[in-house]
Parts: C-alpha cells; sequence; structure tokens
C-alpha cells in the first residue's frame, strides 16, 4: 500500500475513532511504527491531529485552526515572511499542501527534512526576480552581501552564469541543489537555534 494510501485510511480512522495508538496502526498496516509516524506527519503539520503518548487525536475545528500554517510565517525558523522578498522558497507537498519558507536558507532545511514528500518546491532568482525550479537553481553562499535573513544566508539564481558573475563583484562560491542542501545542513550542526540570524 503506498503512503498516500495509508494516510486517508489514517485519516478515515480517526475521523471515526478520534484517537488511535500508533502500535494499532503498525500492526493494521503491517509496516514499522517509524513509518506510521512518517505517515501521521503531514496530519499533525496539518493541525488535523495531535500526538498523545503511544498515539494521535483528533483535534476539533477550534483547536486545529490555531495550528494550521498561515504561510504568513516560515515554516522552518517561524521567523514572519515577507511576501514581496526575492527570498521566498515554497515547497509543493506530495499531498498538495504549500509550505512557505522566508529563505533558501530555511527552504533547503525543510526540503533536506521532507525528502520524499515534496513533489516540487520554487524560489526566486535573487537578480531576475522570475520563479525557477528549487531543484535546478543555482546557490551563491559566503557572499559579503548582507540580505539580513537566516545564516549562512543562500541566494538563488536559475543560470550559473548570472551567479558567477554575481559572486566575481559580491564574492561567495556557487553550488548546486543537493550539494547547497548538504553545506547548509552542515554549517547548522551544532547551532543552538534552528537558524542563526544576523545581529
Amino acid at each position: 500500500m503506498r503512503p498516500i494510501e495509508r494516510k486517508r485510511k489514517i485519516m478515515n480512522l480517526i475521523k471515526d475513532k478520534e484517537m488511535l495508538k500508533t502500535s494499532e496502526l503498525s500492526e493494521m498496516f503491517n509496516v514499522s511504527e517509524m513509518t506510521i509516524y512518517r505517515d501521521i506527519k503531514p496530519l499533525l503539520d496539518e493541525g488535523i491531529v495531535s500526538r498523545t503518548t503511544g498515539g494521535i487525536v483528533l483535534l476539533d475545528d477550534t483547536q486545529t485552526q490555531e495550528v494550521v500554517k498561515d504561510h504568513k510565517h516560515c515554516v522552518y525558523c517561524h521567523k514572519q515572511n515577507d511576501e514581496g522578498s526575492k527570498n521566498i522558497y515554497r515547497l509543493i507537498l506530495s499531498n498538495d499542501q504549500l509550505e512557505t519558507t522566508c529563505c533558501a536558507h530555511c527552504g533547503l532545511l525543510r526540503h533536506r527534512q521532507l525528502k520524499q514528500d515534496i513533489s516540487h518546491a520554487i524560489c526566486q532568482d535573487f537578480l531576475l526576480g522570475t520563479t525557477i525550479s528549487a531543484s535546478s537553481s543555482y546557490y551563491v553562499m559566503d557572499t559579503t552581501l548582507s540580505i539580513s535573513c537566516c545564516q549562512p544566508q543562500v541566494l538563488t539564481f536559475q543560470h550559473r552564469s548570472n551567479a558567477e558573475k554575481f559572486v566575481k563583484g559580491f564574492g561567495g562560491d556557487v553550488y548546486e541543489f543537493t550539494e547547497a542542501m548538504e553545506i547548509v545542513y552542515q554549517s547548522m550542526q551544532g547551532s543552538s537555534t534552528c537558524c542563526s540570524k544576523e545581529g
């Protein structure tokens, strides 16, 4: 059974019973509890259910409205998103939900976190302001230009040539998607906050 089908069945079960144990779901679907936790994560993120000891419980409409993401805040660092910013990074999940991060730094970290749950991600070209695919973008890091966002800051470019020209003027290094994701992740290891902001 595919994860999306399990999620749908879990959704129907939780609406009927209002409380479920992960061990029961694990036995029912003949998968590990870790797989069940992966399946229910979108339900937790969407505010449909809440985690309890050993299971999940259905939230009522009032509780759900409090938890649902409003896209006004970064899903990763919770900083307020500037909708007019060239730094916004959007993730389209395989369940058609949309998540928004304040910048490519948080976008790459969130992308790494969700991995196979993401069907597509988009960002904006830092120079041109056009919408581009995150997976085929080029990422500039360690530049001297400060955009006053999460550190280490990450700028996105559609074309390598533009990224390289930018680096000639403002310094830094150019990386492809997977490499950039790992570098940002490694740079955050040992950090006391999810995103170290400039003071």
